[in-house]
């Protein structure tokens, strides 16, 4: 068998890929075109991306390049500095390569010729400082605290030091509120399904290699809309070829994918936490954490060594505090809201202030009613993959197998970390408030914050305009009523008389 292909791909790489009969002896992915964003190779069986033999294809595809991957040398290990772990683990975050990069600078700068118009004139015409502005805006990435005018990488990215940028963690829990970056805050911003799509048509254009995540997006969405990730989906299908032991064993079939997109979790929470994850089946220890690095060329050696710069990031991760509420707070309108918090609320969200006290539980879903397919996505089978392998020492960390609905979370900095609930689904907390009241589909602007409301400054729809066709576009909205992004359930406050609503309101500025 032959491919020929603009990836560059070794031989080994090619003939690591296990072929089906009927399959074609030759397959050709030349000058690909692009069609929404996705690469269709040059042969008719595989011009159809809904076809059956397309997906599987791609998913060999895929497979093959993280056998070439595996094949590459691992990143040098980093030495952070002398000092806390905390202060370790989030050095690691900002050096370190635990994922091989996505793209170089080259190719970062070109992104604004293949936006649609009127944005691709409007960069154009730009000076090169604002179109780079543009691109950050474009596709919700953060500037570095250290770096505000964004001419590095962004944060959540590392710089090789070849011009290459590769992901961390922070780019998806690096985010602003009111237009500050905040290390640990949710990116509520994030276009990661744009970003990819863009940079795979531009590394086309270019006859550059693809990436792993270049290839992986065309198999799951990387995000429906922007501000969200498949992040379940993502740990999912990186174990899926992995044994209990981190062993890779490509033959592990791929278990049915429940595709849905989730609102980040703002960090400064995980430390009254006793367990990770919108339904806390997971242990809280480094491991967990690493499920996001299981390329097949990182060997189970490697996980041990890395182990414990992860339990530094868990220790950083533990260490960042919630941000202030920065505008005006009538204070004795919050402290009647305290006393109707603590009637109400209180039982499931803790209390707050230096007597406060947080104790983790579960509300069953037929109880807190909202979007359930984040807990039918995660199977008992996955659970129990994790219950028995390395990823909670063999069964010594607690892997909740069965939860019986979601965690009712902390809610310190609250009025910072919108929008809310586990997918995402509700702008404001007036929204959570008010649930007959909240939006069939909203569109969030880049650094408004509603100061009523409390949360994202949006526009609120019936439906997402007829008008936006351009997929970059139709991700700026979303759409309550499709699966998985309902913005249905929590309806405790519907009890509460507007005064009482208002008071609440007032109140949780303050925790």
């Amino acid at each position: 068998m032959t491919i020929q292909t603009i990836c560059n791909c070794p031989e080994e790489w090619i003939r690591a890929i296990p072929l089906d009969d009927g399959v074609p002896d030759r397959v050709t992915i030349s000058r690909a075109a692009i069609n929404d964003g996705a690469i269709y190779a040059g042969t008719p069986l595989l011009s159809n991306p809904d076809s059956s033999y397309f997906r599987s294809s791609m998913q060999k595809l895929t497979i093959g390049l993280c056998l070439f991957i595996a094949a590459l040398p691992l990143f040098p290990k980093v030495s952070a500095e002398d000092g806390s772990a905390a202060a370790r683990g989030f050095s690691y975050l900002r050096t370190h390569q635990y994922l091989p990069p996505d793209f170089d600078d080259d190719v970062f700068a070109s992104l604004w010729t293949v936006w649609p118009e009127p944005d691709r004139s409007a960069a154009e015409a730009a000076n090169a400082g604002e179109r780079r502005r543009r691109t950050f805006s474009w596709y919700g990435l953060m500037p570095s605290p250290d770096d505000p005018e964004g001419t590095g990488p962004a944060l959540g990215y590392v710089p090789d030091g070849q011009g290459n940028w590769a992901m961390n963690c922070l780019a998806c829990h690096g985010g602003k509120v009111a237009g500050k970056v905040i290390p640990g805050l949710p990116n509520s911003h994030t276009a990661l399904q744009t970003l990819t799509e863009d940079v795979r048509a531009v590394k086309l254009a270019q006859g550059k290699a693809l990436s792993h995540l270049d290839f992986g997006s065309m198999q799951m969405p990387l995000n429906t809309t922007n501000g969200t990730t498949n992040s379940v989906i993502f740990g999912i299908a990186l174990g899926a070829f992995r044994n209990p032991d981190m062993t890779v064993d490509l033959s592990r079939k791929v278990p049915k994918l429940i595709h849905h997109d989730m609102d980040a979790p703002p960090f400064w929470n995980v430390k009254k936490k006793a367990s990770l994850y919108a339904d806390g089946f997971s242990p809280k220890t480094a491991r967990p954490l690493m499920q996001f690095i299981l390329l097949p060329r990182v060997t189970p050696r490697q996980l041990e060594l890395w182990e414990p710069e992860f339990g530094d990031i868990l220790a950083w991760i533990e260490s960042v505090e919630s941000p202030r509420y920065p505008f005006e707070v009538d204070r004795p309108l919050a402290t009647r809201g305290e006393g109707v918090f603590i009637e109400n609320c209180s039982r499931c969200h803790g209390t707050y202030g230096q007597q406060g006290k947080y104790e983790q539980q579960t509300i069953p879903l037929d109880e807190i009613r909202t979007d359930s397919v984040r807990l039918r996505a995660l199977s008992p089978e996955h659970r129990n993959w994790m219950k028995r392998g390395w990823l909670s020492r063999f069964g010594e960390d607690h892997v909740e197998t069965d939860p019986a609905g979601y965690i009712a979370p902390p809610l310190d900095g609250i009025w910072a970390s919108a929008p809310y609930f586990h997918n995402g689904s509700v702008p404001t907390l007036w929204h959570v408030m008010h649930s007959d009241s909240r939006p069939a589909v909203w569109k969030r602007t880049e650094d408004g914050y509603d100061r009523q409301r409390i949360g994202l400054e949006v526009e609120e729809f019936g439906q997402i305009p007829s008008t936006i066709t351009v997929s970059a576009y139709r991700r700026r909205y979303f759409d309550t009523r499709l699966p998985g992004k309902s913005s249905s359930g929590h309806n405790f406050p519907d009890k509460l008389d507007e005064t009482e609503k208002r008071s609440v309101l007032e109140y949780l500025k303050t925790l």
